[in-house]
């Protein structure tokens, strides 16, 4: 019934492209990290320094609403390279925006926490009690990861300041991280402790909704990708895998997005812009 049901959906909004190919004037500028640009995922960027595909989600929703993407999301970005060069040469991401823009969506923050890292340093090959716990680690004399979180909100309030700066008339979508990794994980399928992974997913958990009341207080639109990724994380069967595991079982980078997410965060996007483009909201 899900299978049916979420093909009913897709159907549904594939359906309405033909509408919103009507607003081929929409000026949409994609922004953010590698949950954004699609590591590894057919057909790279040529400029390989970002990681970025042109099967990301930024892509899918430019086709489906007609719009015109210029797409600076950058593997490995972080919140100040919104305003600053990455990697000492790429250019500021907010650099593509215009007063005439229209449509802007970022996802960002995983990276100011250094979240790919520490799932990194979650792995144990090994069941309890051997090895360490990194949950165990992280908040040992206090939650080291949910201070990082509190201490980035206002940089992150900021940006998006920066955005509505710079391209004032512009709907902003901004997007959460999705679920990665169900509720007492998978172990050994995905080699990270049950309480490891539900505290990895509670940071996550935590970005998202930091990510939520800084969009919210400013009147943008958020986008929840971890409803869209639920029964479609790291744990699920690989061909209902919305986000690759420790090992991927298609080209796309470890604990990303691949190819199948991408086309639902991008339908999910696309909807979610076209809605509020329409409604002038």
């Amino acid at each position: 019934m899900r299978i049916v049901a979420g093909l009913a959906l897709i159907t549904a909004l594939v359906a309405g492209t033909t509408t919103a190919n009507a607003e081929s004037s929409i000026e949409y500028v994609a922004l953010g990290d590698s949950a954004a640009a699609g590591p590894l995922i057919p057909n790279q960027d040529p400029a390989l320094w970002c990681l970025r595909s042109d099967h990301n989600y930024p892509q899918v929703a430019a086709a489906f609403l007609g719009a015109k993407l210029t797409d600076v999301t950058c593997s490995g970005a972080e919140t100040n390279h919104l305003a600053g060069h990455q990697f000492g040469f790429v250019t500021p991401q907010l650099e593509a925006l215009r007063p005439t823009t229209d449509l802007v969506s970022l996802t960002i923050g995983a990276n100011d926490i250094g979240l790919f890292q520490t799932a990194l340093s979650c792995i144990n090959f090994l069941p309890e009690p051997a090895g360490i716990s990194c949950k165990d680690r992280y908040t040992e004399g206090g939650d080291q990861l949910a201070k990082a979180v509190d201490a980035w909100a206002p940089e992150f309030g900021a940006a998006l300041d920066a955005i509505k700066k710079r391209s004032p008339n512009a709907k902003l979508v901004i997007t959460g991280y999705g679920t990665y990794i169900r509720p007492g994980g998978c172990y050994p399928r995905q080699p990270v402790w049950g309480r490891d992974g539900d505290y990895l997913q509670s940071v996550m958990n935590k970005i998202s909704a930091t990510v939520k009341a800084e969009t919210t207080k400013r009147g943008a639109m958020f986008v929840d990708f971890a409803a869209v990724t639920e029964g479609h994380d790291i744990c699920a069967e690989p061909a209902d895998r919305y986000l690759e595991g420790l090992i991927p079982t298609t080209i796309a980078a470890p604990l990303h997005p691949n190819a199948a997410g991408m086309k639902a965060f991008g339908l999910t996007v696309g909807r979610a812009a076209l809605q509020g483009l329409r409604s002038g909201a």
